[in-house]
């Protein structure tokens, strides 16, 4: 699973101007006054073959009154620390110290998570004298960094990875086959329906489901049979066990709903038919296509909707999920067991189209026949020039072709060939990856 950073700190000493940084994103609102972030925002990061997620939170006021704003920021930053395997406890070098700074650091003390402290905006600045009043938090070394201009960033993000003890990435992914269970997440926002269907599956069919136990770090997975098939399903919707019963709870994290979704080989989007497409399904889709998982998308609530809303569902579906057209789309209604029993067989086509063998002889063919029925456009003096195709990974698949002046190719030729790839080689459900390679000019060197 992926480390997780929060960013922490009173309003206005730059964590939003880090978590840009970190996150190579303008994701964050940033401006220069104070509160302007109120709730958790998320992002994802990367440092040589190093993965992390980090969150960004409001001024944390661990004293906040009831009822204020300042309460709900500091309740939003708690839940981000619990969440989290290390926090950057951010202060501002040039204001110095404040009062607040200790409320804080006490706040963390109390919480135990292991703890960076970072002065920034600390660009021009002499380390020792300058950030000596900081060491009085007592939360150890203080680090220096200028977030606005990057200084000192990449040596404290080694350092809060470092912290955490985590071996190095390994980029051989394990072997997997047909017979490998499949890893299944069920993910979509809170009250969709995620904990009836689960429980539905778990508890009313009477599935083969035991407890596996898992550290803090990793996702909680249920392993069970359906058909002769095994599965292992991820959870995401907080399941735990209660006695002989298995109970879910909607309340989860947006992390855990991140890595659960990284770690699965099928992801199943349930949305709500009462609700229609919202923003954070929305969201949550572009994540899983991202992350090239295969999905399945279901509409739960089907039977509380007459024939006019599920028009307007269904036109939802196709104005904003319109990148997942390539997924299979069930409607069901979880509490009533209406509908159920296909989502099993479009999940398994999903994982098998996500680790389908495409033969280089077979590719080649489709791609000389998909460019003599519709040639790429002429970009600039040459036509791109389409030569061959071969397999360059599974889980998503990847097609890689090669060629000449192949930059010229534009996204709806792409959009063209994936068209093609797909219909013959039956990859519904899974996402389908199109890189380009060109042949070097051996001649280019030698122009006078």
């Amino acid at each position: 699973m992926k480390p997780v950073l929060a960013l922490v700190g009173r309003p206005n000493v730059g964590k939003s101007t880090l978590f840009n940084r970190l996150t190579k994103s303008r994701d964050a609102i940033v401006a220069d006054f104070a509160g302007l972030t109120r709730d958790r925002h998320y992002g994802t990061g990367r440092m040589g073959q190093r993965e992390y997620i980090v969150i960004d939170t409001g001024g944390f006021e661990p004293e906040a009154g009831e009822g204020s704003i300042f309460r709900e920021m500091a309740r939003q930053t708690r839940q981000a620390i619990a969440e989290a395997d290390a926090v950057i406890f951010v202060v501002d070098a040039r204001a110095g110290l404040a009062g607040q700074d200790h409320d804080i650091a006490n706040e963390l003390r109390r919480l135990g998570k292991p703890c960076l402290l970072v002065a920034n905006k600390a660009e021009g600045m002499r380390e020792g004298a300058q950030l000596a009043e900081f060491y009085e938090l007592g939360l150890g070394e203080v680090i220096a960094v200028s977030a606005a201009h990057g200084q000192g960033v990449r040596s404290m993000l080694d350092r809060a990875l470092d912290a955490l003890g985590l071996p190095e990435p390994d980029d051989e992914q394990p072997a997997q086959d047909e017979h490998s269970p499949i890893r299944l997440a069920v993910a979509g926002r809170p009250n969709v329906g995620k904990s009836t269907l689960i429980n539905t599956w778990l508890g009313e069919e009477r599935l083969v489901a035991f407890d596996l136990p898992g550290t803090t770090r990793d996702a909680i997975t249920v392993p069970f049979e359906r058909g002769g098939q095994m599965f292992e399903l991820i959870d995401t919707a907080g399941l735990r066990r209660k006695g002989r019963v298995f109970e879910a709870v909607e309340k989860f994290s947006v992390v855990k709903t991140l890595q659960a979704i990284e770690s699965a080989n099928v992801v199943l989007l349930l949305l709500d038919a009462t609700q229609g497409v919202t923003d954070q399904d929305a969201h949550i889709a572009g994540f899983i296509h991202e992350t090239g998982r295969a999905v399945v998308l279901a509409v739960n609530k089907w039977d509380a909707v007459d024939a006019y809303q599920r028009q307007l569902v269904q036109r939802s579906i196709e104005a904003r999920l319109a990148f997942m057209k390539f997924a299979e789309l069930h409607f069901i209604s979880a509490q009533k067991r209406q509908g159920l029993a296909p989502l099993w067989g479009a999940i398994a086509r999903a994982r098998q189209a996500a680790m389908r063998k495409l033969p280089t002889p077979q590719l080649t063919r489709l791609l000389h026949e998909a460019v003599q029925f519709q040639a790429p456009k002429r970009s600039g003096m040459y036509r791109p020039k389409l030569r061959y195709a071969h397999q360059g990974g599974m889980n998503p698949p990847v097609v890689v072709i090669h060629g000449n002046s192949l930059e010229g190719v534009t996204d709806a030729y792409k959009r063209y060939l994936e068209g093609r790839f797909r219909k013959a080689f039956d990859l519904t459900g899974t996402p389908l990856r199109i890189e380009l390679k060109s042949a070097r000019n051996p001649y280019a060197d030698k122009a006078p």
